[in-house]
């Protein structure tokens, strides 16, 4: 038998603060999904080698991007 709170986090849980299920996910789904658990965060998405601050800020998430996902091509 199955209590009616089975699967859901205590009311005073940690807000979540990683997302490993979107490894290999896109862009978009990624933004998506942390916005959806986490809409007080600010995402940001950022260039793998790209010089970034070093504080630590409690509401931001950034989206580390380093595959060239089409062809770069003139036009």
């Amino acid at each position: 038998m199955s209590s009616s709170t089975e699967g859901k986090a205590p009311c005073d849980a940690a807000p979540k603060a990683e997302w490993p299920e979107l490894v290999g996910r896109t862009i978009k789904e990624a933004e998506e999904k942390i916005k959806a658990d986490r809409p007080d965060l600010n995402v940001q998405v950022v260039t793998v080698g790209t010089d970034v601050t070093g504080e630590f800020d409690d509401k931001r998430v950034r989206i580390w991007v380093d595959i060239v996902a089409t062809v770069p091509r003139v036009g």
